[in-house]
């Protein structure tokens, strides 16, 4: 590799809040909040706003979209009317 050209590459610990998950990792991000990880070093740390930990698919908590009620209501409010189905 090129001398120079690569941005720095180091440790960062990614924390999503919402989940509870945190990971040490090698990243170029940066960041100037920093963290004491178990090893006893301290790290960048990255919050981040969703991961597998709190992403709806990945939790199973993701919700059916009722879409037949959704065209339907749609249609009340901006379909057609009868007077310009009868012209």
């Amino acid at each position: 590799m090129k001398k120079g050209i690569h941005p720095d590459y180091h440790p960062v610990v990614f924390r999503d809040r919402a989940g509870g998950l945190e990971f040490l990792t090698r990243s170029t991000a940066t960041s100037s909040v920093t963290v004491e990880w178990e090893d006893g070093n301290t790290y960048p740390v990255v919050d981040v706003d969703v991961s597998s930990a709190s992403h709806p698919f990945w939790t199973g908590t993701s919700r059916v979209v009722d879409t037949a009620g959704r065209v339907e209501k749609f249609n009340r409010r901006y379909g057609r009317t009868r007077r310009e189905e009868n012209s």
